[in-house]
């Protein structure tokens, strides 16, 4: 048999051939835009277009037997006191807290695993076994000589390990903890809202603590509207038409106003949160392994190896992962990587230029993986500088961001470095002044500058944010 001559003329074949390959190309190149479009659903990150990095819904209780946990967390609330306070209210909390923390001890050490399959459920582990260690270290009675370091019981340390590596999330309190996952309805049945929310967990009792973790919370909710900004951006399908441009300009005139929305949301925090109250009841129980700086005793984890690996700070605003996405699509250099003006100062310089990284690795991480998505996507930024009409609102947008971190600094200033020259007598009604002004003493004597709760040197790390924030501009100003 003639095979060739079975076979259509050269011309026919060769027009059958290429529409055969235009069409796998075609199928190709639109199985790619699914995929590309899936990798960029906020949803594959646990990102919800209503609630941002809040979950739509409290997150569910723990079922048997994890209801000993759920058990302790309430009993903990309000009730226990610090460990290094010695006041006439502390002490009659103190034997409640030996009770408890013996009752803890007794606790047998339970996996986490089966709570694997349904992520809420881990959430909700992770938060009350988190609350949990800090309840139960930081009520230990101390005095100022103690330099050893604090046992975490196995039955809290071995399921909250378990549970943070599932998660992607340090085995410690974090931001999610307190603030993202920290709450419920005011009227179930209707949407998650500034005004539908109320926190659960509180060391103190106080509504200073709650109003804090609110405004947390504001701040949060409001920056659903700069995850829509950045995911419209990076969708565009080109950003050189005239009618992107005109989107683009206009998305960053609205995030300069969202982002002088959540400064103001900040500065409303001094009215609803004293800066005694949270320096001395609050802040305390925030505190992690290595608030007291590198000397520190820092905690033990008993049942965990390789405990030098763990990340063991506090919760921080800088946990904030609206925050993290605002700075990584207005291309702010926290590394100083980049040259820019003005040039960074001796202060700058000796920042913390890796505290923005390690505090991702105190987010969840499906989040972290969002933000890991938004560093690599196309920078808007570059688009501004190559695109005049974008300029002024590329700065506008970055000029909001500058004077939130300033007001930022100002609020760290009244409510951390001063209170820390502050005694906890000051204020009113707080017995034992001569105690207390012992405590202070201690809290500040030999331990150098004034830290964050991670343990940062406080005031060259606000700076040094704040003008990496200001060398992202354009335009000198």
């Amino acid at each position: 048999m003639d095979v060739f001559g079975l076979l259509p003329s050269p011309p026919l074949f060769f027009s059958h051939f290429f529409k055969l390959a235009l069409s796998v190309l075609h199928s190709k190149v639109q199985v790619h835009r699914n995929l590309l479009a899936q990798r960029r659903s906020p949803t594959a990150y646990d990102i919800s277009p209503h609630t941002g990095f809040f979950p739509p819904e409290p997150l569910p209780t723990l079922p048997l037997p994890f209801d000993i946990w759920e058990a302790a967390l309430r009993d903990a609330n309000g009730n226990l006191s610090l460990g290094e306070d010695d006041s006439d209210e502390a002490l009659e909390k103190r034997p409640f807290g030996n009770e408890w923390r013996s009752r803890i001890d007794a606790f047998p050490v339970l996996s986490t695993e089966c709570l694997h399959s349904d992520l809420r459920l881990a959430q909700r582990a992770h938060l009350v076994l988190a609350w949990l260690v800090s309840f139960y270290v930081h009520s230990i009675p101390s005095s100022p000589e103690s330099e050893h370091p604090v046992q975490v019981p196995r039955n809290l340390a071995v399921p909250l390990m378990q549970v943070s590596r599932y998660l992607g999330l340090a085995p410690i309190l974090t931001f999610a903890d307190t603030v993202l996952w920290n709450w419920e309805l005011i009227r179930p049945g209707r949407p998650l809202s500034p005004d539908n929310i109320r926190f659960v967990n509180t060391f103190s009792g106080t509504d200073d603590e709650k109003n804090f973790y609110h405004a947390s919370a504001m701040a949060e909710l409001r920056g659903v509207e700069i995850l829509r900004i950045i995911d419209d951006f990076n969708n565009l399908p080109s950003v050189n038409d005239l009618t992107s441009i005109s989107k683009v300009s206009r998305d960053l005139t609205k995030l300069a106003g969202v982002i002088a929305d959540i400064e103001e949301i900040i500065t409303s925090v001094r009215s609803t949160c004293d800066p005694h109250v949270f320096y001395w009841d609050i802040r305390p129980w925030f505190e992690g392994s290595d608030a007291k700086g590198p000397d520190g005793p820092g905690w033990v984890y008993e049942g965990v190896e390789n405990q030098e690996d763990l990340d063991l700070s506090g919760p921080s605003a800088g946990q904030s992962s609206i925050m993290h996405a605002l700075d990584i699509f207005l291309d702010i250099d926290h590394k100083l990587q980049q040259r820019r003006y003005p040039a960074p100062s001796p202060g700058n310089k000796r920042a913390d230029h890796g505290f923005m990284d390690r505090m991702r690795r105190y987010m969840p991480g499906k989040h972290r993986d969002y933000l890991n998505l938004l560093s690599v996507s196309r920078s808007i930024r570059e688009v501004a500088q190559s695109t005049p009409a974008l300029r002024d609102p590329y700065d506008a947008a970055v000029l909001a961001l500058k004077r939130l971190r300033d007001n930022h600094m100002r609020i760290a200033c009244l409510y951390v470095v001063t209170m820390s020259r502050s005694i906890p007598s000051s204020r009113g009604g707080c017995p034992v002044a001569a105690m207390l002004e012992r405590l202070h003493a201690n809290r500040v004597a030999g331990n150098g500058p004034v830290r964050g709760t991670g343990g940062n040197e406080l005031s060259l790390l606000l700076k040094a944010g704040r003008d990496a924030t200001r060398r992202a501009m354009l335009k000198s100003r």
